[in-house]
């Protein structure tokens, strides 16, 4: 009982924390509003972590590499915290089960940001219906272009809806399901 107790707590605290990561670096890659309270909320609670590791590890090419950095590695000891809670012994596994580990943080690291996406084109489109004008919008705005502008390039709407947010999720899904999936079954089974 207290196993799963310890595993909802590691999930829950760096999967968080790995969301707000990849967040950040996000919303800096698709240049959304520094001085929105949302993207203010992000850097505030990521701040602790991602100045120091900052002096060690410069961005490239205008990417913010240490917010990226560490994402990866709290879902590493997301992984590896796990099987330790499961008394699994990682010491004398081998060197397999390590780089197992090293995919299956890449791994999450990608479904966590095909969710990012998915996540925020649906609450756009909600907010579209319900309220265009909340503080979220412009960071959501900014979160989503980069997906839903050549879309609404070559799909026309259809009696006045927009469909491209449905192409998005048709495409997210095909992704989770074709390439992420079985990734992480194959590197699951490494165990």
């Amino acid at each position: 009982m207290i196993d799963n107790a310890l595993q909802f707590l590691l999930h829950t605290l760096l999967g968080l924390f790995t969301l707000a990561l990849l967040l950040r670096f996000y919303l800096q890659v698709t240049r959304a509003p520094f001085h929105n309270p949302v993207s203010q909320a992000v850097v505030a609670v990521t701040n602790f972590a991602v100045k120091p590791i900052r002096r060690f590890v410069p961005g490239i090419g205008g990417l913010d590499t240490s917010t990226l950095l560490l994402a990866y590695i709290a879902q590493f000891l997301l992984q590896v915290g796990s099987l330790w809670i499961r008394d699994f012994p990682l010491l004398v596994a081998g060197n397999t089960i390590w780089i197992a580990l090293l995919g299956l943080a890449l791994v999450g690291l990608l479904k966590l940001s095909i969710y990012i996406f998915l996540y925020a084109v649906l609450l756009q489109a909600i907010l579209s219906w319900i309220n265009p004008y909340t503080i979220i919008t412009p960071v959501l705005e900014a979160l989503t272009r980069p997906l839903l502008k050549p879309l609404r390039n070559r799909i026309p709407t259809a009696g006045g809806f927009d469909l491209t947010p449905l192409v998005v999720f048709i495409v997210a899904e095909l992704l989770l399901i074709v390439m992420i999936t079985p990734t992480e079954q194959q590197l699951l089974r490494l165990f």
